[in-house]
């Protein structure tokens, strides 16, 4: 850029970087098609970059907010080009990789408020869809999704949605912020509860294709929320046994700009330092490692890195994976109670056990372990109350028929 030389990586949960008083990132290359089954993108060169004004936002503040009413990476995400890992879809291989396309926000199915991320015209709504967004639009109707156009002329998807707003019917203009509906699992989500927010703009290869919208979702929550500190472990990562896996927090941000310490705790007890730690796995399962991040006014905070491991030997026994959420999870107070759900996938013995950090007793529940996709009663619930404020890492675990484990961790600030 230039004549500055500078490193991109095509991958969510990177920002733009500054070089050459520009900023800029690559949202795709070709190299997610090779085992793509469709065209998410509409590119039709290499790659494809974004340039913006040193300093500028991502998109206007004005005309973008965050979409779903909780805390930053509440639970799982699943924010575009990594491989599935919560839902029960096909079993993953090396040459099975489903590389998916928009942003997944993980949350506690009925009981997340979704808003409008923009003003805009409602153009679908369920099965019906405006007369003149029938043909050449990026629309796929659905009965548990909405779409929404903005000014932009930039389509949004809000899908797996448990309800839609009663309010919402296509022709109505809707301001940002505006109820759209609540999060669910409704619809192609794999049996998660889980935001399936995606925009479609047209490419310069004149197509309709994903508008990589992390960066959009990172900055309009910083503005609403005005976090002092986000600890970031993420993406998942997919591995064989045996195969080194980089765990890397360096992507965690500061208000200060200044992170003091990163910590990290292990599965096996043990611990390490320093925002990258390289691991191996001598048994397959779905691994949550803890990451805590200090900044230097004392503030901290928590997040997970969620190792898949499939056995090198025997990859057709593919370990189980488990999605659990909470509700409420802003302003917890002392004696509050919290609601907890969890569910088993890729299980024929369904079957979680919580711990709730705080020496309380373990809780064991049972969800139907993914039998039936959209049960309404699929997810275990169990209501837990916190007697101390403080910082909580509540774990949850289930094991499969090949004595297989996978954990989920969130954490829960009490205040």
């Amino acid at each position: 850029m230039d004549g500055h030389r500078t490193e991109l990586v095509a991958a969510t949960y990177h920002l733009p970087i500054d070089v050459a008083g520009v900023r800029i990132d690559c949202s795709i290359t070709r190299g997610f098609y090779k085992n793509s089954k469709s065209d998410s993108w509409g590119l039709k060169k290499a790659a494809r970059f974004r340039l913006w004004p040193v300093g500028s936002p991502a998109v206007r503040p004005e005309t973008f907010q965050y979409p779903a009413k909780q805390r930053w990476f509440a639970t799982a995400t699943q924010m575009a080009n990594v491989p599935t890992f919560v839902d029960g879809g096909e079993a993953p291989t090396r040459k099975n990789i489903y590389y998916h396309s928009g942003l997944d926000i993980g949350g506690t199915e009925g009981m997340v408020d979704i808003v409008a991320a923009t003003d805009g015209l409602v153009v679908s709504a369920g099965e019906k869809v405006l007369e003149t967004h029938k043909t050449d639009t990026p629309i796929r109707p659905r009965y548990d999704v909405v779409y929404i156009q903005d000014q932009r002329g930039w389509y949004y998807r809000y899908s797996h949605l448990k309800q839609i707003d009663s309010t919402i019917s296509p022709g109505l203009h809707i301001k940002m912020g505006d109820p759209v509906g609540i999060l669910g699992k409704e619809g192609g989500s794999g049996g998660w509860s889980h935001l399936h927010f995606e925009i479609k703009s047209r490419q310069p290869s004149g197509e309709w294709g994903t508008q990589a919208g992390y960066a959009f979702l990172w900055e309009a929550y910083l503005r609403q929320h005005q976090p002092k500190l986000i600890a970031v472990a993420r993406p998942h990562h997919f591995v064989q046994t045996g195969e080194i896996v980089l765990l890397d927090a360096s992507k965690s941000w500061s208000a200060s700009g200044k992170i003091n310490k990163i910590a990290w705790n292990f599965y096996d007890g043990s611990s390490a330092s320093g925002p990258e730690v390289s691991r191996s796995y001598t048994k397959a399962g779905v691994y949550s490692e803890i990451v805590k991040v200090t900044d230097t006014a004392g503030n901290i905070d928590y997040d997970f890195a969620v190792v898949q491991v499939i056995d090198r030997d025997h990859p057709e026994r593919t370990p189980p994976t488990v999605h659990a959420a909470y509700s409420p999870t802003f302003g917890i107070k002392p004696g509050d109670p919290v609601t907890f759900k969890a569910r088993s996938f890729r299980t024929t013995q369904p079957g979680e056990i919580w711990n709730f950090g705080d020496g309380s007793s373990e809780v064991e529940v049972k969800s139907d372990g993914n039998a039936d996709t959209h049960a309404a009663d699929g997810y275990a619930t169990t209501t837990h109350r916190f007697i101390k404020p403080g910082h909580y890492i509540v774990a949850v675990r289930h094991t499969n028929q090949f004595g297989l484990q996978a954990v989920q961790h969130l954490h829960i600030k009490v205040e």
